[in-house]
């Protein structure tokens, strides 16, 4: 009787521990766990958080970009005024002039012109401080296509003549190795400044500085930025060619390891040319290539931010579309 008894006790537990083990066995091994994604505010919060004034900046950006994506204008401005007031007094002119530079095109973007305008300002101060000439020409050229956009940016020629123009004049100083990069930057910036025509002196030297070119980045990068002018100029022929030469050097370097991120930016470069001559379907081939080289680049930081800038122009040229 009592072994009986014991039989069917220890079946009742064994049943009772059944019941308890195998939903807990279905959880961990049946199921992922799902990732919460964050919402804007906790990201913002978390970017007040970052560790030194240029990672909140970075991170306050990123926000407003979310922000713009969402339709929150006014959230947008008041998350830049954040990143804005992050740049410290002694603020390092090679870091924080691009950063100014990008916080002005975000307050272009959600119309609050006299923000973006004391923004780009700020960086056209901070470019004197620069003593790398290349450096010093890319943040003015790249101030000064902002200054004269009319998509997107401020629409004020003059000072984007100005701007540009000295941004010619230091380039007069510049070695012959690395007068390419100097030119290059300047004619990209006549280009969205819509200044063309005052870039032509600019884009037959950048054509014949392009050709003697080994290294196939800066090769179509210049490339590039010259079609960038020609087809702004009515010249289509010419920048259908040049397009397929920037094309070819970019394409001709490798995938993997460091040279992915050359590749990257030299396909982007070659895009958003492309997008601007008003091909949007070859802008289109090019930026999967880009961002197919993207995800192979081997440092973290510089991965997402190459994924990035190539997910913004992929954007924009399907606005184009």
């Amino acid at each position: 009787m009592s072994r009986s008894y014991s039989a069917r006790s220890l079946a009742v537990v064994c049943l009772m521990l059944v019941a308890i083990l195998l939903p807990a066995a279905g959880c961990g091994g049946g199921k992922k766990k799902t990732k919460k994604t964050m919402t804007i505010g906790e990201r913002e919060a978390l970017a007040a958080k970052a560790p030194s004034p240029e990672a909140k900046a970075r991170e306050y950006v990123e926000v407003v970009r979310l922000k713009i994506r969402s339709g929150d204008k006014e959230g947008a401005k008041n998350t830049l005024g954040k990143a804005s007031d992050c740049m410290p007094e002694e603020a390092v002119a090679t870091v924080w002039g691009p950063r100014l530079v990008e916080i002005a095109e975000l307050y272009a973007q959600i119309d609050r012109r006299a923000e973006a305008r004391k923004a780009v300002g700020q960086a056209v101060e901070l470019s004197e401080k620069i003593d790398d000439a290349i450096s010093r020409i890319r943040l003015l050229a790249e101030a000064g296509g902002l200054y004269g956009a009319k998509s997107g940016g401020l629409s004020e020629s003059k000072l984007a003549r100005d701007v540009l123009g000295t941004a010619v004049e230091l380039s007069g100083g510049v070695e012959d190795r690395f007068r390419a990069q100097a030119l290059s930057a300047i004619a990209m910036g006549y280009a969205q400044a819509g200044l063309a025509k005052d870039a032509g002196k600019v884009v037959e030297e950048l054509e014949a500085s392009a050709k003697g070119l080994e290294d196939p980045r800066p090769k179509a990068e210049a490339l590039a930025a010259a079609a960038s002018v020609r087809a702004q100029t009515g010249d289509k022929d010419a920048a259908v060619g040049l397009l397929k030469a920037a094309a070819e050097a970019a394409k001709s370097i490798g995938e993997k390891g460091i040279a992915a991120e050359n590749r990257t930016y030299a396909l982007l470069a070659v895009a958003t040319a492309s997008a601007n001559a008003g091909d949007a379907k070859t802008a289109g081939s090019l930026l999967k290539l880009a961002e197919k080289s993207a995800m192979q680049v081997p440092d973290p930081e510089a991965q997402k931010n190459a994924v990035e800038k190539v997910r913004q122009a992929q954007a924009a040229v399907e606005r184009k579309k």
